[in-house]
């Protein structure tokens, strides 16, 4: 069908001027209409889109970055994502630390949470540890078994315990 001998040379000559005549106008309207859509999309891409560990996958060791994490497979070590959600799907499994801005649990989690604004366990979900964050939410059917430490975000330094309440209440009941 395709020649190229005698298609070679005048298939490349037709394109030629259609592909300089688009650029020659595209050039224009990318640096001037393109390029400051792609600025503003590259900055709201990382906070709606995330990396997935999928269920086949079984991740050993720390696990840290500047993105949104949903985890359907298995993860063991630790998790570290400042500022961005984790997300522990209905088939994922972790067994590790966890601190992220907000985290949701879907699946199993054994091991510490800190978020530093949200924690949601929901009906499916399953936590073991202790969790630390501004605001919790436990749905009905969630199992949780640990302690919680509400902590707003002026009264914590570094994770440490919030200056306002050093002894737990239980231990101010007690004695």
């Amino acid at each position: 069908m395709w020649k190229p001998n005698q298609a070679g040379p005048t298939s490349p000559s037709t394109p030629e001027p259609a592909r300089p005549a688009t650029p020659a106008s595209s050039p224009t309207t990318i640096d001037s209409t393109f390029r400051p859509v792609p600025s503003p999309a590259a900055v709201a891409v990382p906070s709606g889109e995330q990396a997935t560990i999928g269920k086949s996958l079984i991740v050993k060791g720390e696990v840290s970055g500047s993105e949104s994490l949903y985890i359907d497979g298995k993860v063991e070590g630790a998790i570290n994502l400042p500022g961005n959600r984790v997300t522990v799907g209905r088939n994922g499994q972790v067994a590790a630390n966890i601190s992220a801005r907000e985290v949701v649990v879907l699946g199993k989690v054994r091991g510490n949470v800190h978020a530093s604004d949200r924690v949601d366990i929901r009906a499916e979900g399953s936590l073991t540890g202790d969790v630390a964050a501004a605001r919790i939410s436990i749905e009905d059917g969630a199992y949780f078994k640990g302690g919680i430490d509400i902590r707003k975000p002026g009264d914590t330094k570094n994770g440490s315990t919030p200056i306002a309440e050093p002894v737990p209440l239980e231990a101010k009941a007690a004695s």
